[in-house]
């Protein structure tokens, strides 16, 4: 994916370890006012979010946007579900991928594209304990390599 142009608000780095991650996309997402103020001050943790179907419609649950500090009576919820803004023949394969391979859409990054803010989602299938250790192992080995460079 192209980064011109792009400022990174939020990463999910546990998203890489716990699961194996295919065939990302790009969603736009539906905010307020205040979550979009405090997105450009404070950011946003997607760590334990996740993407939900229902009614033909991509949800994300469990992320948190602080709350704007001078948002006084018109402040938005933190944890309130956002709805993903995409085609609804994306929405129906992403629901197809869910019901019969057993996957889970986990967002992967939040980040500002042109002014707009834009979830990237992924389909995920989670890792054993064997295939966790796997990863560390290789994360250690490159590791000690750039150290010795």
């Amino acid at each position: 994916m192209k980064s011109v142009g792009i400022k990174i608000i939020a990463s999910n780095k546990k998203a890489h370890f716990n699961y194996f991650l295919t065939d990302f996309m790009e969603a736009g997402i539906e905010l307020k006012g205040t979550e979009i103020k405090s997105l450009r001050v404070t950011g946003a943790t997607i760590n334990d979010s996740y993407v939900v179907i229902r009614n033909e419609e991509a949800e994300i649950i469990n992320m948190y946007i602080k709350p704007y500090d001078h948002g006084n009576l018109f402040n938005h919820d933190p944890l309130r579900n956002r709805k993903l803004l995409l085609h609804k023949h994306q929405i129906r394969w992403l629901a197809q991928k869910i019901k019969t391979e057993g996957f889970t859409v986990v967002p992967t990054r939040i980040y500002f594209s042109k002014g707009k803010v834009k979830v990237e989602i992924a389909l995920a299938k989670g890792k054993h304990n064997y295939d966790k250790r796997e990863t560390i192992k290789k994360r250690d080995i490159q590791r000690e390599l750039d150290k010795g460079l």
